[in-house]
């Protein structure tokens, strides 16, 4: 007979039965060396930051092998079993082990001579399961039952045709939606809202309990009221929460790790809602208290947007390639056909296309600095932190990460029709022509030093603009961006962004060498496209380097800590 204390409690556990499952679910803990399984050890601290995520992670092999790493690496490594584990009987021929596992709390008791085979397989749980009722038997409706059936609870579905449903997981019953409803004092309405009439019917039934309404819209502003406040009406003796709307039926299948974690929650009444939200933890998601039933309307629009923050980065990005596109098209196709009656349509395949994205790219990577330096500016001529800045200027910083990641498609773009220029058939005709022609007149051109400097310093500082790209591409990713400091954020973004900018510009500005302004370039007094992706990102780096001068910075600084120019105190 094994004792160990949980939370103040004795439980005896026989060494050839299942243990009891503790009253209440202890935390876990683990300390001591764990050799080569950190990486699994961290996974598992992770996802024990609630037992009833521990619950779900318990149903996986993995768990099983995880505890008997710990047992095997280190015997004063501390675990603490999920909830309703049990045990199964250790084999006689297996008696002799060394180590000891650990349930509990500040001070818990030593399980004496455990063996590693007394791990926990099932989960048996010895309390009352939770009964939850699901009016719809739905893509929804089945995936939610089948996700709450694999986590311990009870599923009544109601329907209104209990005989018709052979889809639905195995271990819900099914009835009517009276009697189902008398079952549980949790509903989770998964029906549309054109079929909540029939409830009004079961007014009696359904008071004083809680209605999750998980419903959505086909369209933003439908309806003038949200679905869970027109439920609310419906049955106004009910507690109405909004939830799950965020999910689909595919995350609940595929898994939390696979989908978003976050459901947002919002209802009038505190308990209800925290029961909602008991749920949703136990689920192995991540639960959003949003306030009020008065946030529903807003939850409902969530699930119906379109890339949000992606609609005006697009349009700018389109409007870019498009006016430069036509702009290139004007000087490389249309002027030599008017003028000489060369046919050089070929070029708006490769040629074109590969002077639209740099330039694209270059513009937008400003662009992402341009508001910046837009604020700094109104900080310093209004003098104080404390006023708000344009709305127009609050949506273009909010859109700053977009039009990043956008820039580096391009500049990826760029990069790969450049690598496809040696096996062009014009490149190939052109360096062909030029050798016989060469060969024949018996001429060559003589190396330039100075050429060879321009051309390698142009590769060299666009292979390097492009690396620091990839580097801000990768550290805006939320894995990686959550792993740094704000310094350590702020360095990337800030100081390499703008090292960045600078490479890409020096990159674009050898490459146009002596050519800029020379009266040959100019094509109906047009000049080279490469000369107008220039412009933004110039002024930009002008500005930023006024403002770093030590005189502004200061000033800059201090307001940005609390200081106005014509504060009264």
């Amino acid at each position: 007979m094994h004792r160990c204390q949980v939370s103040g409690e004795i439980l005896k556990i026989p060494a050839s039965q299942g243990s009891a499952a503790p009253s209440a679910a202890p935390q876990y803990r683990s300390s001591g060396p764990s050799s080569c399984w950190d990486s699994q050890f961290e996974l598992f601290q992770e996802t024990s930051s609630s037992p009833l995520l521990l619950r779900n992670f318990a149903d996986r092999p993995a768990l099983l092998w995880l505890l008997i790493a710990a047992r095997a690496t280190s015997p004063s490594t501390e675990l603490q079993a999920p909830r309703n584990f049990s045990l199964p009987a250790r084999p006689a021929a297996r008696t002799g082990c060394a180590g000891r596992f650990l349930l509990g709390s500040a001070s818990p008791t030593v399980m004496e001579k455990t063996c590693i085979d007394a791990l926990p397989l099932t989960m048996n749980s010895s309390e009352k399961q939770e009964i939850v009722c699901i009016f719809g038997t739905g893509d929804f409706g089945r995936s939610l039952g089948l996700k709450m059936l694999q986590c311990g609870y009870s599923i009544v579905f109601g329907s209104r045709n209990p005989q018709k449903n052979n889809l639905l997981p195995n271990g819900a019953e099914v009835l009517s939606y009276s009697e189902a409803a008398k079952k549980s004092d949790i509903i989770i309405i998964a029906i549309h809202r054109e079929h909540y009439d029939f409830l009004t019917e079961l007014t009696e039934v359904l008071n004083g309990k809680i209605l999750v309404d998980i419903s959505n819209n086909l369209k933003i502003n439908q309806y003038p009221e949200s679905n869970a406040e027109y439920l609310a009406q419906l049955v106004p003796g009910a507690h109405v929460v909004k939830a799950f709307n965020t999910i689909s039926a595919w995350a609940l299948q595929s898994g939390a790790l696979d989908a978003s974690r976050q459901v947002f929650v919002c209802g009038n009444d505190s308990k209800a809602k925290q029961r909602v939200m008991d749920i949703v933890r136990n689920l192995g998601l991540t639960p959003m208290d949003q306030g009020s039933l008065t946030a529903a309307k807003e939850i409902e629009k969530y699930p119906l947007q379109l890339f949000p923050m992606w609609r005006f980065p697009f349009y700018l990005s389109a409007v870019l390639c498009i006016f430069l596109f036509f702009y290139c098209v004007i000087r490389d196709v249309i002027y030599p056909y008017v003028y000489e009656k060369k046919d050089n349509t070929f070029r708006m395949a490769i040629s074109i296309p590969n002077r639209v994205f740099p330039i694209t790219a270059l513009t937008l990577l400003a662009l992402v600095y341009l508001p910046g330096v837009i604020a700094a500016i109104l900080q310093l001529y209004r003098g104080t932190k404390y006023r708000r800045f344009p709305d127009w200027l609050d949506h273009w910083m909010l859109c700053r990460k977009q039009l990043g990641l956008l820039a580096l498609g391009f500049a990826f773009l760029h990069v790969l029709y450049t690598l496809v220029i040696p096996i062009r058939y014009y490149v190939r005709w052109r360096l062909g022509n030029l050798t016989v022609t060469q060969a024949i007149l018996k001429k060559e051109n003589p190396f330039s030093t100075s050429s060879a400097w321009l051309s390698d310093s142009y590769v060299a500082l666009g292979i390097l603009g492009f690396f620091l790209f990839v580097l801000l591409g990768i550290t805006s990713l939320p894995s990686v961006s959550n792993a740094v400091n704000w310094r350590e954020f702020r360095f990337v973004q800030s100081k390499l962004g703008y090292l960045t900018l600078i490479l890409c510009t020096a990159h674009t500005l050898v490459y146009g060498g002596k050519r800029f302004l020379s009266p040959s370039n100019l094509k109906w007094y047009l000049p080279a496209a490469y000369v107008l992706g220039l412009i933004i990102p110039c002024t930009v780096l002008v500005i930023k380097f006024v403002l770093i001068m030590p005189c502004v910075d200061n000033t800059l600084t201090r307001i940005r800590q609390g200081w106005e120019r014509n504060s009264k105190h």
